[in-house]
């Protein structure tokens, strides 16, 4: 589906095609367990489509350098892709990296109690 060139942005940086793709892939796959994107919105115009999608999964592994939590992870994105050819020639994301960790990383809250009169 990826063009063998295609580039993919994300964070203000570029990957080329599967091969720059797979680390990230990789990376992400040593990191969760339970892995699921479900795709919320698809628009489409021309040749481009942005999706708007949630990632769900378990905090299980090291691949983010992090010991494992076993941490539930919920995180939105928005990726957009041009299409030529039948296949992905170019693609930008942005998703919300910074609410991943802070999750990973949230000590647990204190419950909290209120007194009754």
């Amino acid at each position: 589906m990826l063009a063998p060139d295609a580039p993919i942005e994300e964070a203000g940086e570029a990957t080329r095609g599967a091969e720059g793709f797979y680390p990230f892939f990789d990376r992400m796959q040593a990191t969760f367990s339970n892995a699921h994107v479900t795709v919320e919105d698809a628009l489409a115009d021309g040749d481009k489509v942005c999706l708007r999608w949630t990632f769900t999964g378990t905090h299980t592994g090291e691949g983010l350098g992090l010991p494992a939590t076993g941490k539930q992870v919920k995180v939105t994105g928005i990726s957009i892709v041009r299409i030529e050819d039948g296949r992905l020639a170019h693609g930008w994301q942005n998703w919300d990296m910074l609410g991943m960790l802070t999750q990973i990383r949230e000590e647990p809250k204190p419950p909290t109690y209120v007194a009754s009169a």
